[in-house]
């Protein structure tokens, strides 16, 4: 769940990698403040899964706490220390979503699935021979990693009338997918949206959601074509290369309250709201969909 703090971590007792002491001097500052951004983080309580009058002004404390340590590991000799393929900025995305649902999820179930995900995708089976077939049903499941989750975690056994041991299978199921991203541009959004097409096909309630701080889409994409049902840009700014980021003329945003203050009551009401659907339900009303 907290995978900035796992990524950390790796980081700090990797063996081959690392080891330089300016490495050590910056992870273990780093350390430090990450602590306190978590232990903050921990102490707040909110929002939850019913309306309360104090929603807006938790989220915006929570968002205050992510710009305060954004703007820490953000810092250019950190970003040219650890870079985008340690994954160490953009995992702390990841864990803010984590604490911005948390007390939300756990109010409606605490064995809920929260954090990422190693989503099932799609089944198939493939025995060595027909005897084989009849003794075991050799299923293979294939995953799909996001992000973010919110859902169910799920065994399955499938057992054939030849045995009398079942093939055990663990998978999770999400109902809210969530892709976090440093920048959106069209090759990501592509890929999201194939995702997000496989996980509605298995899971046609699922929802799925791109998060990203920044933009790099121009005018002529055409956002409805994508099968995701939401897109945030945290930062309501479009991408612009790191070099330039640390330039002494650009102005970088901040991370939004309103922006996450709509994603985190969509996904609410989405959590909370009837699912009721298909022909038997729709037949009563006249239309199907």
């Amino acid at each position: 769940m907290l995978v900035h703090g796992n990524n950390l971590e790796q980081k700090e007792n990797h063996k081959t990698k690392y080891l330089s002491g300016v490495s050590k001097k910056y992870l273990a500052e780093i350390r430090i403040r990450y602590e306190k951004w978590r232990a903050d983080n921990e102490a707040l309580q909110g929002p939850f899964c019913k309306v309360s009058d104090k929603d807006s002004e938790i989220l915006t404390e929570r968002v205050k706490l992510l710009n305060e340590y954004k703007d820490f590991l953000d810092q250019r000799h950190y970003a040219e220390e650890f870079d985008s393929r340690s994954n160490l900025h953009s995992s702390a995305l990841e864990e803010f979503m984590f604490y911005l649902f948390k007390d939300m999820v756990r109010g409606i179930s605490m064995s809920a699935l929260i954090g990422k995900s190693h989503s099932f995708k799609d089944v198939f089976f493939r025995a060595p021979s027909y005897k084989e077939m009849i003794r075991t049903a050799h299923a293979l499941v294939e995953i799909k990693d996001h992000d973010f989750a919110i859902g169910a975690s799920v065994k399955a056994s499938i057992l054939t009338n030849g045995s009398d041991t079942p093939e055990l299978h663990d998978w999770d199921i999400p109902a809210i997918a969530i892709e976090c991203k440093t920048y959106l541009d069209k090759t990501m959004l592509q890929d999201v949206s194939t995702a997000a097409e496989q996980l509605k096909y298995k899971n046609p309630n699922a929802m799925y959601i791109v998060v990203a701080e920044w933009l790099k889409l121009s005018e002529s994409v055409n956002l409805k074509k994508f099968k995701i049902d939401q897109i945030y840009i945290l930062r309501k700014q479009k991408n612009t290369d790191r070099e330039f980021r640390y330039s002494d003329d650009y102005e970088k945003n901040p991370i939004y309250p309103d922006v996450v203050e709509h994603l985190f009551y969509s996904v609410r009401e989405f959590l909370n709201s009837d699912w009721e659907g298909g022909i038997a339900h729709g037949i009563d009303k006249g239309f199907l969909i």
